[in-house]
């Protein structure tokens, strides 16, 4: 839910929304189309040249086919062209009066269109459609029949090729494999207009994006200088707020130590004084505004003032707790699982030699559907060759972080993630608490209340709980924030034992190859070590 949020989108602004699941970026990206009608404030939008909006989830009735579908994504400019016919028409009925302003409106409809060079739309549609892997889509057949990835594809070939102004793009690369991502990027570089792009890809971040917006709590925060300076000031908004919250606690301890000192004095005073002159047994009671009633008093206002607003610590920075047993280094020279002439039928897949080691930081690439998970099943034993063999060490741990977001089960967060960490109930908010990745609010909620971004954080907490031997990450930047994303990159180079990761994401593909990660690729069904 959005709330109060302000944001100004100049003609030449290339901004990113980056921020959780749920936190409202599509949301945002629908205002700024005009799809979406604020309850109150303000949305202004002056765009002569046209908006162009692919949508990641785009929604047309469910009678319509794919040529109807692409009608309604590039509704301004089928418009333009009916206005323009319209005027035709309009022109051959008119009188001599009439013509010359008949002709000025023409004259500007025409303008327009050609700036956007609409006579050439159809043409462009089509070589976009080939660039995204839809050349053979027959576009007569409905558009609700497409998969998720093929109606977003459409969607964005339509934007990619309406010459738009503003340009807004949720998740563009999803579901493309490097000739579309070029592609895609060759069209987002030569767009000479505003963009605002919805993405978790970090390389596109990286390259394109101005401004970043976070979407956090409702609101917008807006940084510039690019990802890099994003990345910095968030570290510097961290780095304040642990200062700020070693000062409330400091604040928080030197009002109680007055409370403490001053009530010790007060303590030492006799109630009761002698009056001198006045004979034996003449007393006064002491004061009720004694000086140190009046600094217990002010002392006490302040610790509640602090109570009531505490300053609360930044999330701590993402670690893997690790339980090193004492037969571990002992150990570390053999091969934590091995896989020798390992096959599968169904999916077909081959390994004639694999060797896994603690220590071990494997790197799995390949295209959708090649066998990367079919993979990580056998190196999990979850799943049995049909020919050679899969060896493990006895004991083995593995922990595996999914590509599909676990179900929500019954329970509250805390409930739910100690059955899961294996953690006692009564540690389970502290132990969840440490890694940053929940809000203290959202403990004790129902996890079928989560989004999905949400439970695929919870599922992130439960392999980091025990990571054991063998830490398998299955796409793990998916449904995270680049800044988490950031974190868990850097909290996994700790790790004593394996780590098999299988990602499509660029950015963790660089800098894995950079930090010397062996790289598995999965090609056809057979998987070999890259050089």
């Amino acid at each position: 839910m959005l709330d109060r949020i302000d944001l100004l989108v100049g003609p030449r602004d290339r901004l990113a929304v980056v921020g959780d699941n749920g936190a409202g970026k599509s949301t945002l990206l629908d205002l700024l189309a005009g799809a979406l009608t604020p309850a109150a404030g303000d949305s202004r939008i002056s765009i002569p040249g046209g908006i162009a909006h692919a949508a990641q989830a785009p929604r047309v009735a469910d009678e319509a086919t794919v040529l109807d579908a692409l009608d309604v994504f590039l509704a301004d400019l089928r418009a333009l062209e009916a206005s323009i016919q319209r005027t035709y028409e309009e022109l051959a009925e008119a009188g001599e009066a009439e013509r010359p302003g008949v002709l000025e409106h023409l004259a500007r409809l025409l303008e327009v269109f050609e700036a956007r060079d609409g006579y050439d739309i159809d043409r462009r549609v089509d070589a976009a459609f080939d660039q995204l892997g839809l050349a053979g889509l027959d576009r007569a057949r409905l558009f609700s029949s497409l998969s998720g990835g093929e109606r977003a594809r459409v969607a964005l070939a339509a934007a990619l090729s309406s010459h738009a102004e503003l340009l807004l793009l949720d998740e563009p690369t999803n579901d493309l494999d490097a000739r579309a991502l070029s592609w895609l990027e060759g069209r987002i570089d030569a767009h000479r207009g505003a963009l605002v792009v919805v993405s978790h890809d970090r390389a596109l971040l990286a390259r394109f994006a101005r401004d970043i917006v976070h979407v956090e709590n409702g609101g917008l925060q807006r940084y510039g200088d690019g990802y890099q300076g994003y990345l910095a000031a968030r570290a510097t908004e961290r780095q304040r707020m642990a200062e700020r919250h070693e000062a409330w606690k400091a604040d928080v301890a030197r009002n109680e130590a007055l409370v403490a000192a001053n009530a010790f004095r007060l303590e030492s005073i006799p109630r009761k004084l002698e009056l001198d002159g006045f004979g034996h047994g003449a007393f006064r009671a002491r004061s009720r505004d004694h000086g140190a009633m009046g600094r217990i008093r002010m002392a006490k206002e302040r610790v509640a003032r602090l109570h009531a607003a505490p300053c609360p610590p930044p999330p701590e920075p993402l670690r893997l707790r690790v339980d090193l047993r004492a037969d571990a280094p002992a150990v570390r020279e053999e091969p934590l699982i091995l896989l020798d002439r390992a096959r599968m039928a169904d999916p077909s897949l081959r390994v004639d030699a694999l060797r896994v080691s603690a220590g071990d930081r494997w790197l799995v690439t390949g295209a959708s559907g090649a066998g990367k998970t079919t993979l990580l099943r056998l190196l999990a034993q979850e799943r049995r060759p049909r020919g050679g063999a899969v060896q493990s060490r006895e004991g083995l741990r593995v922990s595996w972080l999914r590509q599909e977001v676990s179900p929500p089960g019954a329970g509250t967060v805390a409930e739910v993630f100690a059955r899961r960490a294996g953690v006692h109930p009564w540690d389970a908010a502290d132990v969840l608490s440490r890694f940053g990745l929940l809000a203290a609010d959202d403990l004790d909620r129902d996890v079928r209340t989560l989004s999905v971004g949400q439970r695929r954080r919870l599922d992130l907490a439960v392999v980091l709980a025990e990571p054991g031997d063998v830490l398998m990450l299955d796409e793990p930047t998916n449904h995270l924030a680049p800044e988490l994303v950031e974190q868990l990159e850097s909290a996994i180079q700790a790790h004593p034992g394996a780590v098999v990761a299988v990602t499509h994401d660029r950015h963790w593909i660089m800098r894995a190859r950079h930090r010397g990660a062996t790289e598995l690729r999965v090609e056809q069904g057979s998987a070999m070590v890259r050089p």
